[in-house]
This record gives C-alpha cells, structure tokens and sequence, in this order.
C-alpha cells in the first residue's frame, strides 16, 4: 500500500549486509528482513544514511531494494532516493516504486541555507520525481547543516501534498513535535505523520510529545515496537523502565563515526547478520570498543532476555 499520513509504529532503519570482501550478503539480507517483520516492525526503511547508500551503484541500490519489496510481503518500505542530481533520484525513485515500494525518502543537500531554498529544492525534486510518489521529508540537521524550522516544515507540507512523514532527528527537538501537533490542532497545517529517528535516544518521551512512532536502526528494534506500544497504551512507566534498561547502549551507539560498526556488530552477534562487515571506505571496532560493547549488552542482559547471546567467538 502506498504510504499515507496514518502511518505509525516501528520503520526500522535497515543495514546493508556485506560480506567481509565488500560484496551485498543476499542471505543475511533476506534473515535480517524477515527477523524485522517478524520483531514487528511495520515496515523498513533501506539505503538511508546507516544503509551505506553511498557505496553501491545504481544498479546494486535498485536490486537490493526490489530484494527487500518482495520479500517483506505487505509489509512498508521506504526507499532512500537522496541524490546529487534530480536525475538519479527520479530513476531510483521510478524503479522502486514499480518494484513495490510503500514511497521514498528525500534528505536535503547540504548547500541549503534559507526556507526559501528548502522549499524550492523540495518543489524541485517532487517535479522530478512526480507528484503521485509519496515521500518522506527527512529532517537531520546535526548530520545535513541545514535547519529546518517548523515554520519552514509547514511550508513544505501545505504546498506538497505527497510529502506525507516526517522523519524527525532534530536533536534538541522535543518543542519542534510539539509545535507542529499544535500546527494540526489549529488547523493550519494538514495531519502528517512524524516517526522519529537518533537511534532511539528520546524516543521515551518523542512518542509522549505526538509522534507517531520510530524511523531509526537500533540494534534492538523488538525492543522499539515494546516501547511503542507501551507507550500507545498509556503505560508511562513501563515504557520507560524499559527504555531506561537499553539507554546506555543506545548512547554508545549513537556516537558518530562508529555508531554503524556498533549497531553492524550486535545484529551480528544476535544472528540477524553474517557479518558486521562495511564497505570501503568503513569503520571497524577496535577491541577495545568491541569489550565495552560486550560489556552493555551482559549488563542489558540482566533486564530484558533479548541480550542474552551466546558467549562471542
């Protein structure tokens, strides 16, 4: 189904598995999509900034993606288009969305300074890729400099009617949901749906603010779907009891730079994937970092069983 504003839940952030020599693990791929769905995810979002976009061709991106569509079944998933011309974002976006994809993705390039030239790119690249795609406005200013008030967000969403999520990593950025739930409440902007990102980090109190659930690649995201519903449910201190548990590895995995090899390394150690393998040019752990993250996940352990892993190799 075609994405709308009523989605919600989990949108787990996917990996692309590689083998150690830089080749895409077809199995791995096909493990880890079904271990998602069946974790409970509503869907996935592949070649995002954590998916090495980046690395592949046009030709990997597209076949992985049509990999994962068939795969997931009915299952939403979202496709990164994010490109330096408008060119490779419509043929990517084109062929996804032929494959079965639930819509696209769309990061702003780093060179925008002004809402004027936030709005315009947005403009530009639905003319581009069609106005009957639905997309993803993705709104990661500590990663792509460029702020986006929600003033400017407002904009975007009132004069594009295919731009139906936000996918939301302001960091701080608990008043932006506030403001723009206060923005559908007085009517002057029309009801879209915002999951949020940052590997979880404020994902407690995110969903407590309006949001509508996670967009983000967490190493334990059967943990994000608990949360959520958790938090759906008006159980407050349960979700956050549970939150609190993984809090420590979630901030040692959201550190920029290794952040990838952490969260590549706990999927490989939950089984999920092969190998926790990144294509050049890609980061590693050293042993160091691998003992504390072993460390996080025997303390994780004593308070949810899904940390429990056999004893590494």
């Amino acid at each position: 189904m075609p994405l709308d504003e009523s989605a919600q839940g989990v949108y787990v952030i996917a990996p692309t598995p590689f083998h150690p020599d830089g080749r895409i693990d077809e199995a791995s791929t096909d493990r880890m999509t079904e271990f998602f769905l069946e974790a409970g995810c509503d869907g996935m979002t592949i070649l995002g900034v954590m998916g090495e976009a980046p690395k592949l061709d046009g030709a990997e991106a597209l076949e992985i993606s049509r990999r994962i569509i068939r795969r997931a079944g009915k299952a939403g998933i979202i496709v990164g288009v994010s490109a330096p011309g408008f060119a490779a974002m419509r043929a990517l976006a084109h062929g996804v969305m032929e494959a079965g994809a639930a819509g696209v993705m769309i990061a702003p390039p780093s060179t925008l300074r002004t809402d004027d030239q936030i709005v315009a790119y947005y403009t530009q690249a639905v003319q581009a890729i069609g106005a009957d795609i639905p997309f993803v406005l993705q709104d990661y200013p500590l990663l792509f400099q460029v702020q986006m008030t929600p003033g400017v967000i407002r904009r975007i969403v009132q004069a594009l009617p295919s731009c139906v999520m936000l996918k939301h990593e302001d960091w701080p950025g608990l008043e932006k949901i506030s403001t723009l739930r206060g923005y559908q409440a007085e009517d002057s902007m029309r009801p879209i749906s915002i999951l949020c990102g940052n590997g979880g980090l404020f994902l407690d109190f995110e969903c407590e603010r309006g949001a509508d659930g996670a967009m983000t690649g967490y190493a334990f995201p059967d943990m994000l779907v608990e949360l959520v519903r958790l938090a759906r449910a008006g159980e407050r201190d349960r979700a956050h009891d549970l939150f609190d548990a993984h809090l420590p590895l979630i901030r040692y995995e959201q550190q920029f730079g290794v952040g990838l090899a952490v969260r590549k390394y706990v999927l490989m150690r939950r089984g999920i994937i092969a190998s926790d393998a990144q294509r050049a040019p890609g980061g590693t752990l050293s042993q160091r970092a691998v003992s504390e993250v072993e460390y996080l996940l025997a303390r994780l352990a004593r308070h949810d069983a899904r940390a429990r892993l056999p004893a590494a190799g």
